[in-house]
């Protein structure tokens, strides 16, 4: 069922479709931090119009919670934007480009023609203290300058408004609605009201959402593990840097199927061979694999992606070397070391040594 058609200052309000489990994550997030503010980022699609009378319509498939290192939460205060939140949207854009290019979804079934649109930033969801159900005047300025900002490419925005501790009886099933009301448990519920802003509107308007079962929309791709597990990144790179390797990251289709891999361009001065490094999106659970590639220079205003698809064009896969194994105890540098004694790839005798002692797996549980 698709939400309702309103007509605002000769320009039509988008249908809306959420997934089952974008609510969850709204509720989850909202019962984690009770006495602040909080919210996502929203991710999704912008269909055209095809069977809805001219009316396109917007999927909302992710939101991507906030970094916890810079995020704000107070009463009545809440600031989220973040370098990760802008790398994950980017990643996930781009594993949906590469599934457009090869037709197929994230599950591996045909692409249909209507999906065949790009992943895009919707807008944020947020919890407001108390009752305040409309995004406030602050809001509203804010919405207004980021629309207003041509850099960002944004003519609308999406902004539901999360609040808690409403009595049960407001729970609804009218698809007239502007908001959800979702049992707690308890004789409260959570209220989602959905709020929409573009430059003809330049206000704030309702708009109708309809909920979706997961598995009759898209999925978008895992998120991976160098954004996932930042302190294992920091790690892996501190070694790398420690050991005076040159390193720079790329994402990078190369299994030919997403989601996409982390791969690492690794380099020493004066070698005449460089190592590409894969890894996973899961790593370090999923072991690393690598290619080796005759050295070049790379100088400081080349696109390093283009330096990179070069590299990989003359690269060669690499076997692993006799007697190797990989645990997640370990790390890339111990990969390199064992690739570099194996094929013969020469480095400084004063850079690190091979770790002695594994480290323990994160615990999953």
């Amino acid at each position: 069922m698709i939400g309702r058609l309103r007509m605002t200052k000769n320009t039509s309000i988008p249908n809306l479709v959420v997934p089952q489990r974008v609510i969850d994550k709204m509720a989850a997030a909202a019962r984690h931090y009770l006495q602040d503010e909080t919210g996502e980022a929203m991710v999704g699609l912008l269909v055209p119009s095809t069977h809805t009378n001219g009316v396109p319509t917007l999927y909302v498939l992710d939101t991507i919670a906030p970094d916890e290192s810079t995020v704000v939460r107070e009463w009545a205060t809440f600031q989220q934007g973040d370098e990760r939140q802008d790398e994950l949207i980017w990643w996930l854009q781009e594993n949906w480009r590469v599934c457009r290019q090869k037709k197929k979804d994230l599950q591996g079934h045909p692409l249909p023609a209507k999906w065949d649109v790009p992943v895009r930033y919707l807008g944020d969801w947020h919890k407001q203290p108390g009752f305040m159900i409309q995004p406030s005047g602050g809001d509203l300025m804010t919405a207004r300058h980021w629309i207003d900002d041509s850099e960002n490419g944004m003519s609308f925005l999406l902004a539901p408004i999360v609040t808690l501790g409403h009595p049960s009886a407001e729970a609804t099933d009218s698809p007239m609605t502007n908001y959800l009301a979702i049992s707690q448990g308890d004789d409260t519920c959570m209220r989602v009201d959905f709020w929409y802003i573009d430059k003809q509107v330049n206000d704030f308007v309702p708009i109708s959402p309809a909920i979706y079962p997961d598995d009759q929309l898209p999925a978008l791709a895992a998120y991976p593990w160098h954004l996932v597990n930042e302190e294992r990144f920091r790690a892996e790179s501190e070694l790398l840097e420690k050991d005076g390797l040159f390193t720079t990251l790329v994402l990078w289709d190369a299994g030919h199927a997403p989601p996409l891999d982390v791969c690492f361009l690794t380099a020493r001065m004066g070698a005449d061979q460089v190592l590409l490094l894969v890894t996973p999106w899961d790593y370090p659970k999923a072991a690393p694999k690598a290619r080796i590639a005759p050295f070049r220079g790379i100088e400081p205003d080349e696109d390093i992606y283009e330096v990179f698809e070069e590299l990989w064009e003359h690269s060669k896969p690499v076997a692993d070397p006799a007697g190797w194994t990989w645990s997640e105890g370990r790390h890339l540098i111990d990969y390199i070391f064992a690739l570099e004694d194996a094929n013969g790839i020469k480095r400084p005798t004063t850079g690190a040594k091979p770790a002695q002692a594994e480290v323990e797996p994160e615990d999953k549980t």
